[in-house]
């Protein structure tokens, strides 16, 4: 079968309002958390600065809040009647997109916890290290009859996630180890996210032909994985050297087929 990829450099809210309505099946959206302010973290055993860039600064809690709203109605926009969202977060963000989400029409149908067993130690010892993300999973309305591969989740090979029962449903405690480095060959991005977080939750809600789109698409991660498993893709991001290194882990995929 074959299948699209189309990268995009621009404003997400901009082009979002351009596309056509109702042309895509799934959104998996890693918005910016808007923690950049300053302080610090834990990568590869050193003390790092969290700053990650300019579009990771928080313009103040209402308008952090606007924004979410605003993408994801625009989201909701391109969604074909049957479609689903995904979007990640923290305990800084998420909140607000779930909000953002039941404002706009959609119903929410789980939180994903996703553990990162080698999640980076708290540096300041005053509160609990923290060691997950959420992926909120959501259907376009309360009627749509969104696409659930039930049968591929219990029995694919999920022997990397301790939490998982080999033959058993898949719950939504999901251990993933963060970013390895053979998925950083073509280059890093800040918040890159794990192929096998993203192609779990993008397996689980499409087939094979539909239309996945990520509005942020940043090194290219859910590209990689619809491509590699079958499905179109069309990702957009604000910055060049991100979509220029989207493109190449793509295209190395693409390569392979």
């Amino acid at each position: 079968m074959s299948v699209t990829h189309q990268l995009i450099k621009g404003d997400s809210l901009k082009i979002l309002a351009e596309m056509t309505p109702m042309s895509v099946d799934f959104v998996f959206a890693d918005p910016p958390y808007f923690l950049s302010n300053g302080g610090l973290s834990v990568s590869s055993g050193q003390q790092v600065s969290v700053n990650k860039g300019i579009w990771d600064k928080s313009r103040g809690k209402r308008q952090d809040s606007d924004f979410q709203s605003q993408w994801i109605s625009l989201s909701r926009e391109v969604l074909k009647p049957n479609g689903t969202i995904a979007i990640s977060g923290t305990r800084h963000s998420i909140y607000h997109c779930a909000i953002a989400l039941e404002e706009a029409g959609f119903k929410i149908l789980n939180e994903i916890i996703w553990f990162k067993p080698n999640g980076a130690p708290n540096l300041t010892r005053r509160n609990f290290a923290e060691s997950h993300e959420s992926i909120i999973w959501a259907r376009k309305s309360a009627n749509a009859r969104h696409i659930f591969n039930y049968e591929l989740m219990k029995f694919r090979d999920s022997s990397g996630d301790k939490l998982k029962n080999a033959e058993k449903q898949m719950r939504d405690v999901w251990s993933i180890s963060t970013t390895p480095a053979r998925e950083k060959t073509f280059g890093r991005h800040p918040t890159q996210k794990p192929l096998e977080l993203v192609e779990r939750i993008l397996l689980a809600a499409t087939t094979e032909g539909q239309m996945v789109l990520d509005p942020f698409c940043g090194s290219g991660t859910t590209g990689v994985a619809a491509i590699k498993n079958g499905r179109s893709f069309i990702g957009i991001d604000k910055y060049q050297k991100y979509v220029n290194l989207a493109n190449k882990r793509i295209e190395g995929i693409r390569e392979n087929e």
